[in-house]
């Protein structure tokens, strides 16, 4: 049953992944933003699985429910920042280059340490006290979300913008030009 239920879960999270390009591809009309936002999934995975390692979890189907919760949360994360860029082009007139991407990074690095902060509070109970009844189900979903918040935050912050600068200019000029009468 648990095998089964793996492969409906892992089928499911191919589903979601392909759906969230769809989505942010419908948005963008890029391929390249798309993928660049798709980017942080795999810097939060590798967190993930290094907390799970170190934790001395299995891969369940708890696991891989916290790994779909992530690559939520991270791919909501690199929305924030790309369309912040943008949106610094569109509306504010600045011009594609490191200025901008790092004005455009610090500005949305209090919201997205925010929200990995609570996150991270909210978790503790379950990350703690693993051997309390009722949470043996939900403590490797929660070793999973957190230790893959810590790693998408520290490597976007630094790995997005880098990714911007090197494949993000023609998007993003094309989207710029198109006017502010729109903001992503």
């Amino acid at each position: 049953a648990q095998e089964e239920a793996s492969r409906l879960v892992g089928l499911l999270s191919i589903v979601s992944l392909v759906l969230m390009f769809v989505v942010l591809y419908s948005r963008y009309k890029s391929v390249r933003l798309s993928a660049l936002i798709m980017a942080n999934i795999p810097l939060a995975l590798v967190g993930a699985v290094i907390g799970l390692w170190i934790s001395g979890q299995p891969l369940s189907v708890a696991a891989l429910i916290g790994f779909i919760t992530l690559a939520g949360i991270a791919t909501r994360n690199g929305i924030l920042k790309i369309s912040h860029y943008l949106n610094l082009m569109r509306l504010e007139g600045e011009s594609f280059g490191v200025p901008m991407i790092v004005r455009g990074s610090l500005e949305r690095l209090t919201p997205v340490l925010m929200t990995a902060l609570v996150a991270a509070f909210a978790l503790a109970p379950l990350l703690f006290e693993a051997e309390q009844p009722g949470t043996e189900i939900l403590h490797p979903v929660a070793v999973v979300i957190f230790s893959g918040l810590v790693s998408s935050t520290l490597l976007d912050t630094f790995i997005t913008p880098a990714l911007f600068s090197l494949f993000g200019r023609q998007a993003a000029e094309r989207l710029a030009a198109q006017g502010p009468e729109d903001a992503l």
